[in-house]
């Protein structure tokens, strides 16, 4: 905040150079960041503040801070008003249709104003900061803007239609001009928080008013708005309509109901002193009750305990009282009741670190060493490390996404047994589901980079899953793979295409096992939400996590125009936890083998239903004896169509046999061909020759 040091010793008595108002703010937690002389000669300095201290965006504010530290007296302004004429509430009426978005909106009438050229003080206060003066009437409501942190506004009350103010969302189809050179009308948005006459927006709320009730030369009553407004609200309209103010900026570090009156009656005692006029009795409002005073509590000894250091009772009570804690004893502890401007303090923690700073930071102990004990990768680390390291090798790119995803994202991947959790917070209206999966947030991702060109990409990531029971909800930490067809697909048919991209991430899983140490790999076909078609994925028969094709329909929503396949493995709590855990895995050397084996690729048709792993068992058992010589069965490939039946697939196998302590011959190898064509046929299949 770009402050003046004159107008800051308004409000300090004794008060302190700039220097030492650099000084004393800078060791209260509000660094200097920069001075310099305005045109009309008086020194100003740059102050910064943080996001939760917009009780220091004013002069006030700061002078208080600077009064505990630098020894001064903080002097408050002070007013003085007097009533004339007809009742406030006979010139307009207030109505505040949202008051979660505006709590309070209060509405004061001056009449007989004269609009001209500010004093000299008040051009000059304004000068110092950067300000350009305008007319008394809108550099009052800047001056109690940088002094007390209080947004103003003032319209003409004669331009207000209707003799009314309404606080509501904007309507469809509505404009506003704002206030400013050059501004030109803007479109509102029907989240938009606006004030209103009994006919149009007359001012976007909490961040500019409107060019069509602005005050002017010939304005004669006025009505003095003072109001507060939801952060996010304000923030969200201004980023909308890349409209900022310094209005706006308060608004959106929070100002509290309670410091409304005290700015009000501040700028109309300073227009009928500046302008002329007479106040209307009353004051004119609609909202919520102002909440009332909060209470915390600090022990003495849990203070020094957190700062390591002797700080006596007495110091602890007047750092609180100089904060204007109007701290009381109560046993062991203090009691202090929170001024309504102190939106940051809530706990005792808070308080703490109060006195930390207005005590002196520089007084806090500071080790001269600091002592680090260097400490392995974590196994589980390591083995997600190796895991990342594969996928990346194998062409796919992590992705970094946010876990609250939409509820049409988040809904095709609920299972039919659970519920979705979500966050109760205006912030997330938008995205408020925990996702329960990652793959929504995979198939989002890869939406986006089709649509910037990208024909197949492969994705994965790591991250948290939420769901919940009526008992409570779960918590689970997955990997998550997402694969397209491999390029040079495109003219497939559709479930041609849909097993390209199965194989994939299919082959992705077999590596991830074998890094693991796993010995088997296993898919057995069970319905998954979000899936078209599914299967659990065993490791050594343990089951780690599903795989498939995504349905076509969720796929489509994220801009998928080819069937994608995906894969999410749990890696905890269960699942791969035990192996990450126990990283790296046991390891042991095997002989190579010493002769060659041969090989024969047998093609049978069998049913759809059909699977790997039934029909895999089916060759294995039809040779299972000790001396047989079948030493793996591999999957080629599988086909449909063409004069096969709907109901019937083609799939090849390639059968391996080998002897360990000689060269097979073919005529060995026959008779364990023909029992395996026998055990096939049993079951229904049909050898193609």
């Amino acid at each position: 905040m770009k402050t003046s040091v004159t107008w800051l010793n308004d409000y300090l008595d004794p008060p302190l150079d700039a220097a030492a108002q650099s000084e004393v703010l800078t060791a209260a937690g509000f660094p200097w960041d920069g001075e310099g002389v305005s045109e009309n000669g008086e020194p100003w300095q740059e102050i910064e503040t943080t996001s939760n201290r917009g009780d220091c965006l004013c002069h006030v504010g700061l002078a208080r801070e600077a009064a505990v530290i630098g020894g001064s007296r903080l002097v408050p302004p002070t007013t003085s008003l007097q009533t004339d004429g007809d009742p406030a509430s006979e010139a307009v009426t207030v109505e505040n249709r949202d008051s979660e978005a505006c709590p309070l909106y209060t509405a004061r009438i001056i009449r007989e104003v004269e609009v001209r050229e500010s004093p000299e003080w008040l051009r000059s206060r304004l000068e110092a900061i950067g300000l350009v003066p305008r007319n008394n009437l809108v550099d009052a409501t800047n001056f109690v803007l940088f002094e007390l942190g209080q947004p103003t506004h003032v319209f003409d009350l004669d331009l207000l239609h209707g003799g009314r103010v309404e606080i509501r969302r904007a309507r469809e189809g509505e404009t506003l001009l704002p206030i400013g050179e050059g501004a030109e009308p803007i479109e509102l948005h029907p989240d938009d928080l606006v004030i209103a006459d009994a006919e149009r927006p007359v001012a976007l709320a909490g961040v500019k008013g409107g060019a069509d009730t602005a005050v002017h030369e010939g304005t004669r009553s006025i009505l003095l708005e003072a109001a507060t407004f939801d952060p996010v609200v304000v923030r969200a309209a201004s980023r909308r309509h890349r409209i900022s103010s310094d209005s706006s900026y308060r608004f959106e570090r929070g100002v509290h109901p309670a410091e409304i009156a005290h700015a009000a009656d501040r700028l109309a005692s300073m227009i009928i002193e500046i302008a002329g006029g007479r106040l209307a009795p009353g004051v004119v409002a609609d909202g919520l009750p102002i909440p009332g005073d909060r209470e915390v509590s600090i022990r003495p000894d849990r203070c020094r305990s957190v700062l390591g250091i002797e700080i006596d009772d007495d110091r602890i009570e007047h750092l609180l009282t100089g904060l204007e804690l109007a701290p009381r004893r109560d046993g062991d502890r203090f009691v202090c009741t929170i001024p309504a401007r102190r939106l940051d303090l809530e706990r005792e923690a808070d308080l703490i670190e109060e006195i930390a700073r207005t005590h002196g930071l520089d007084r806090l102990p500071v080790a001269e060493t600091i002592h680090i004990r260097a400490v392995p990768p974590r196994p589980t680390d390591q083995a997600l490390g190796v895991i990342k390291d594969l996928l990346v090798g194998l062409g796919y790119h992590e992705t970094v996404t946010h876990t609250l995803i939409g509820r049409d994202a988040a809904s095709p991947f609920i299972a039919e047994d659970r519920m979705p959790l979500e966050v109760d917070d205006d912030r997330a209206a938008a995205e408020p589901t925990l996702r329960p999966s990652i793959i929504p947030s995979l198939l989002r991702v890869g939406g986006h980079n089709h649509d910037l060109g990208a024909a197949s990409v492969r994705l994965f990531e790591t991250g948290s899953t939420f769901d919940r029971v009526p008992d409570g909800h779960r918590e689970t930490r997955r990997i998550g793979l997402l694969a397209d067809p491999p390029a040079g697909t495109d003219g497939r048919d559709a479930l041609e295409t849909a097993q390209s991209a199965f194989g994939v991430v299919r082959t992705s899983v077999d590596r991830i096992a074998d890094r693991l140490g796993c010995s088997s790999v296993e898919v057995v076909p069970t319905p998954a939400a979000g899936f078209d078609a599914a299967g659990e994925i065993l490791f050594d028969g343990r089951s780690v996590g599903v795989i498939g094709t995504i349905a076509a329909d969720v796929a489509a929503r994220t801009g998928h125009e080819h069937p994608v396949a995906a894969a999410e493995l749990v890696l905890g709590p269960d699942g791969l936890e035990d192996r990450l855990d126990s990283w790296p895995p046991d390891s042991a050397a095997a002989e190579l083998a010493a002769f060659p084996g041969i090989e024969r690729d047998l093609t049978v048709v069998v049913d759809e239903t059909m699977s790997w792993r039934d029909l895999e068992s089916t060759v294995r058992d039809s040779t299972a004896s000790a001396s047989s010589l079948l030493d793996a069965v591999d999957f080629v490939t599988v086909f449909r169509g063409g004069r096969l039946p709907g109901d019937r697939k083609a799939v090849t196998l390639r059968l391996r046999f080998r002897a360990p302590d000689r060269t097979l011959r073919h005529e060995e190898v026959d008779p364990e061909v023909a029992s395996i064509t026998a055990g096939l046929e049993s079951r229904g299949g049909e050898i193609r020759r």
